[in-house]
């Protein structure tokens, strides 16, 4: 049970290094160094960079620990038309699950956490908000598969939202674009939860990649 959660606590620890850019993308890391920062032994350490190795943020190379993977601008558009897709038919599957209104009260109350966010201006729980959203929407559309391929994507995102969060405009269309997302589910609209949550994601990748690429953010 404690080697299970020694594995919990690295791997928590260093994807949160990574998001955070303690670990730099294209930096390399012995087992060593990091089970010592981690105050761990190297064995939860080496399992953890498995894990992270299977989720594309890192690179497990024998006898030289592993180096963060570093995303670039064309890697962030491709994720997204993953994403764009496959979160899409995740909103046309839920509404065309039938929930109740109670069954999409976590989705209802991510949408009052990002609009109580922007008005706290919290970019920082706007952002959290927002996962939750996300997450949501893919777990209400009931297809474990899908939710395990998105759940790698996002990941990435997560990594170049972090770098940009700060520097772009004010999310409130994303906060109306969800809450027609919300209400298409609601009243069991497939082809407008579906038509909706598109136009939402394509939006997201196109401000998030001129972003990057005004501000030189060639790899993250």
């Amino acid at each position: 049970m404690g080697a299970v959660s020694n594995v919990d606590r690295a791997l928590s620890a260093l994807r949160k290094m990574i998001f955070s850019g303690e670990l730099t993308p294209g930096s390399d890391h012995l087992e060593t160094e990091l089970a010592e920062r981690l105050g761990m032994s190297r064995t939860p350490v080496r399992e953890a960079a498995l894990m992270l190795q299977s989720q594309g943020l890192v690179e497990v190379r024998p006898r030289r620990g592993l180096r963060v993977l570093p995303v670039s601008v064309q890697d962030m558009r491709d994720i997204y038309d993953i994403l764009t897709e496959l979160e899409s038919l995740a909103a046309a599957r839920a509404a065309e699950a039938g929930y109740s209104r109670a069954d999409l009260a976590t989705l209802a109350g991510a949408i009052r956490d990002m609009d109580a966010a922007l008005d706290d201006d919290d970019l920082r729980a706007w952002a959290e908000a927002d996962d939750r959203f996300h997450r949501e929407l893919v777990r209400l559309g009931g297809n474990a598969r899908l939710a395990m391929i998105v759940s790698v994507m996002r990941d990435q995102v997560r990594r170049a939202r972090a770098t940009t969060l700060f520097i772009r405009p004010k999310p409130s269309k994303s906060n109306a674009d969800h809450r027609r997302v919300y209400q298409a589910i609601a009243e069991r609209n497939a082809s407008h939860a579906h038509d909706t949550h598109h136009a939402h994601r394509r939006a997201a990748r196109d401000m998030l990649v001129a972003l990057l690429e005004k501000h030189q953010f060639h790899g993250l």
